[in-house]
């Protein structure tokens, strides 16, 4: 295996072990069992345990950037479809990395070495949704995308972690198309 590959293998796992066991499952040992390396391999890569962190703060944003490419939608309908569609991929299939990025937001939060790469990953999501809404026509696309990123945060946590998040139905891609729908309407009136 590649380095490239290796060090992939390594961010995916801290990622799934943060998603299921939270920070305190995060050791070098438990990657390297997780992804059947053998012991060493992931302090040879990542050193220490915020180096660590950062990998995976690097990796969640790589990956979520990927589900962001802009499509240039050419209407409020289509961007509400393809933010619904994301939402819906967020909630299943990418669900794991969501629960760990909010994991690790905390864990930023508190420690500043860690800061710098949390913002730089919110900062570039929020310049994909600043493309977006200025091609809706956003007088203001800076601003919209700040409320937008925050909204769509907002569902994100409700849904995955918040008080009602274990007893709501299976996320439904036509309902998260409506309620984008209508977080793009209140960000492009907004902003």
């Amino acid at each position: 295996m590649s380095t490239p590959d290796r060090r992939t293998l390594i961010a995916d796992t801290a990622i799934a072990t943060v998603a299921a066991a939270g920070l305190r499952g995060l050791t070098h040992r438990a990657i390297d069992t997780a992804a059947g390396l053998p012991a060493g391999s992931t302090s040879y890569y990542f050193r220490t345990r915020t180096a660590l962190i950062g990998a995976c703060y690097q990796r969640i944003e790589e990956l979520d950037l990927d589900d962001m490419e802009p499509r240039r939608p050419g209407s409020r309908a289509e961007a509400a479809a393809w933010l619904g569609i994301m939402l819906h991929r967020w909630l299943t299939t990418g669900r794991e990395r969501q629960l760990a990025r909010y994991e690790l937001s905390l864990e930023a939060a508190r420690t500043p070495e860690l800061e710098s790469a949390l913002h730089r990953a919110g900062l570039a999501a929020r310049a994909r949704a600043e493309a977006v809404l200025a091609a809706l026509g956003a007088d203001r696309p800076r601003e919209a995308a700040e409320l937008l990123a925050a909204w769509t945060d907002g569902v994100l946590f409700d849904r995955l972690a918040g008080a009602m998040a274990r007893t709501r139905p299976a996320p439904d891609p036509e309902e998260l198309t409506a309620v984008a729908h209508r977080m793009l309407d209140a960000a492009l009136t907004a902003g």
